[in-house]
């Protein structure tokens, strides 16, 4: 039987649109609450449907997707390998839960996870978000030492970089270090042991650049040093602290806190939620140093972009601690209705098919020079204190005075003020303070980088202008 369309979406189609239209703004404005977002002066931006990296509003504009859908699209929007393996498990069974029981889909997924992932991080728990899978990694690392072989019950802390950003959970912001995003909640969080972020761009004027992992990495090893006995894990982003500001890690400092880690017997927890799946120019960011983490953590690019789903991997070590008895009580306590969901874990599978039906990361090396030739030539504008450079992710930081790296009053909103702009000029972009992101997706051409480069260029000036 065919259901007719709703009564709002044949007025939409054949009435008029305006007042449609209004109705869709009105609502989005009054009753959708949005994530990290001042709803006294939100602007609705809805956007109907996307093709490629074009996304298309209700009215019918044409943006290029310049930050991914935040950072979670790989293969463009509407590919249709992946759109043709959500139908076909569609067909199947669209949920299943995986307490106690499984599906297919979601098995050969963690297979094929554990066949890419780095060595020895062989065993998949599945939720539905990144804020998820680092909680599930915190909680199996303070457990783990609880039930292990030879118990350590005193490790319960966690050691964290400051202005870190791991997720929105109670555990994730505890070990988060964004006071702007977590101050008000306080009170609710656990106490973590912070370590300085590797800033480059603002290390003390004594440190040469060729340097910084080594001087970064010494106030590490001296708390881990001193206080190794009460510490269950280190967590960190490898390579580039993403929400914290694009903040790029010199080379060498990821291989460093593994070492350190292992020599100090502290669990190294990877949180790859923003940089994984391809996103640095390796499927993992990891893989840059050749390390090996006693837990990865995935989500955003997990699916394409496609659909919620989140994974946390551990090792045989980790795994061993929990298994015993069921009336032992050493499984973990922890799940999630929508663990494993199979329409998400066939978006996943179809995914990393993608990449390698169509070669995705051999393709990832001129565009990433295309952009750090994008970004050589804006760092010479008067108000761009520093630009950054990660594979395909690219960031620039304005400031109010070069010489001195005198930021802009937060208040006046440079960033957003230059994302607004290059609206205008086709693109859609989110900043991060006054730190614009370039995180487009994997499968942006060069002629749309270049115009994603060009509209943020066009926003900076424009911003700037009075500065």
């Amino acid at each position: 039987m065919v259901v007719p369309p709703a009564h709002d979406a044949v007025e939409r189609r054949t009435g008029d649109h305006r007042a449609a239209d209004a109705d869709l703004e009105r609502w989005d404005r009054e009753h959708v609450w949005h994530a990290f977002t001042q709803m006294a002066d939100y602007e609705p931006l809805l956007i109907e449907r996307a093709h490629g990296c074009t996304l298309v509003d209700h009215q019918g504009r044409e943006y290029l997707d310049g930050v991914a859908s935040l950072w979670c699209n790989i293969h463009g929007h509407a590919h249709p390998h992946i759109d043709a393996a959500i139908c076909e498990q569609l067909s199947k069974v669209a949920h299943t839960t995986l307490l106690g029981a499984s599906n297919s889909t979601t098995v050969r997924l963690a297979r094929r996870l554990v066949e890419l992932a780095p060595a020895g991080l062989n065993h998949v728990f599945f939720s539905s978000d990144g804020s998820s899978a680092v909680e599930v990694a915190l909680k199996m690392a303070f457990q783990y030492w609880q039930q292990r072989a030879d118990p350590r019950p005193q490790k319960t802390h966690f050691v964290a970089l400051a202005d870190a950003y791991h997720g929105d959970t109670l555990g994730s912001v505890s070990v988060g270090g964004v006071a702007r995003f977590h101050a008000m909640f306080r009170p609710l969080l656990f106490d973590c042991w912070r370590v300085p972020a590797p800033i480059t761009y603002r290390a003390p004027a004594e440190v040469p650049r060729d340097r910084a992992a080594e001087y970064y990495l010494a106030p590490v090893e001296r708390l881990l040093a001193e206080r190794h006995s009460e510490i269950a894990a280190l967590v960190v982003e490898p390579l580039m602290q993403a929400a914290a500001g694009m903040i790029v890690h010199p080379q060498g400092y990821l291989r460093g806190l593994r070492e350190i880690t292992r020599r100090y017997d502290v669990l190294l927890i990877a949180d790859e939620v923003a940089v994984g799946f391809g996103r640095t120019g390796k499927l993992f960011a990891c893989e840059h140093e050749a390390v090996s983490p006693d837990f990865l953590c995935l989500g955003k690019g997990l699916t394409g972009g496609y659909l919620p789903m989140a994974a946390t991997l551990a090792t045989d070590e980790v795994w061993n601690a929990f298994l015993g008895p069921a009336s032992a009580g050493r499984q973990l306590f922890h799940g999630h209705s929508y663990s494993g969901n199979p329409l998400a874990a066939a978006a996943a599978l179809a995914s990393l098919e993608v990449f390698d039906r169509e070669q995705v990361l051999h393709h990832l090396p001129a565009k990433i020079e295309r952009l750090r030739q994008h970004l050589a030539r804006i760092a010479g504008h008067e108000h761009v204190g520093d630009v950054r450079q990660c594979g395909l992710i690219g960031a620039i930081e304005l400031v109010r005075e070069r010489a001195t790296a005198t930021p802009f009053d937060w208040n006046e909103q440079r960033g957003r003020a230059a994302c607004r702009y290059a609206r205008e000029r086709g693109v859609l972009l989110r900043p991060l303070g006054d730190i614009l992101v370039i995180m487009p997706p994997l499968a942006v051409t060069i002629d749309e980088l270049d115009q994603i480069v060009s509209a943020a260029e066009y926003g900076i000036e424009r911003a700037t202008a009075d500065g």
